[in-house]
């Protein structure tokens, strides 16, 4: 038996990197999965993925940072699939625009809120309903390390992801009552391909990837904490803020 056998798990920023791994890994366990993308041709091939080792997902195009979008894509996960049970609020990222405050770019500070923290929270406002219909389930996000220590020259990113974590914590709360696990997943460096170019151009990062005590990531690593936390060997946990850093935290 698959470890999400007969689960719905609606996956943002599935089109590649951690949420394409993270796709292709739920269902391999037994998801379907709605892949849910703003990029049509990177969300088409992971489900083409997908659907070529005989499982089941559906692409979506989604727009994180627009209400009306998110809503449509969890009514036709639903629609599709009879029910919610996973959100993987997957979808953001930072960029070379960010830096400290004093410095950084208001435009920046905006996108990257819009795409990772109301991004999460919209996901969270419509998906958390189906998941109460369906009898409960888990919501997994994204946080990031630096929401838990200081990385230079990212302010911006680390007042998103500062907020993710922080509202983690509350809906765990506010939503226990009803079956529903919140948790978040702290990655550092992993090796995506976005990531991959900002190391490529920028020495800070390649510093802190040094820092990594069991070495640099794969988006395979955080995909399957993102499984357990997903399924139901976690019943127990929740408002946990899960730590996939290679110990950058602690070093």
């Amino acid at each position: 038996m698959g470890r999400l056998d007969g689960k719905v798990a609606f996956i943002t920023g599935a089109g590649s990197g951690i949420g394409r791994a993270a796709a292709k890994l739920f269902s391999a366990e037994g998801a379907k999965v709605a892949v849910a993308d703003f990029d049509v041709a990177a969300g088409e091939q992971t489900v083409r993925e997908v659907n070529e080792a005989g499982r089941q997902a559906l692409f979506i195009e989604t727009d994180v940072t627009k209400e009306e979008s998110v809503e449509a894509a969890i009514t036709r996960t639903v629609e599709s699939f009879g029910k919610l049970d996973v959100l993987y609020n997957n979808a953001g990222g930072s960029t070379m625009q960010d830096s400290r405050v004093t410095d950084g770019s208001t435009a920046e500070f905006w996108r990257v809120i819009s795409v990772d923290l109301f991004g999460t929270w919209v996901c969270c406002k419509h998906g958390i309903p189906r998941i109460i219909d369906a009898g409960g389930g888990a919501v997994v996000n994204m946080t990031s390390n630096v929401a838990l220590m200081y990385v230079p020259g990212r302010d911006s990113y680390t007042a998103a992801k500062g907020g993710v974590a922080s509202l983690t914590r509350s809906m765990a709360a506010e939503y226990a009552k009803h079956n529903v696990r919140v948790n978040a997943i702290a990655p550092s460096v992993v090796l995506t391909p976005r990531v991959k170019k900002l190391m490529a151009s920028s020495p800070g990062v390649e510093k802190i990837a040094n820092q990594h005590l069991l070495g640099l990531g794969e988006p395979e690593d955080v995909a399957r904490a993102a499984l357990f936390l997903a399924s139901d060997e976690a019943r127990l946990t929740t408002g946990h803020i899960l730590t996939v850093d290679s110990g950058t935290t602690i070093s």
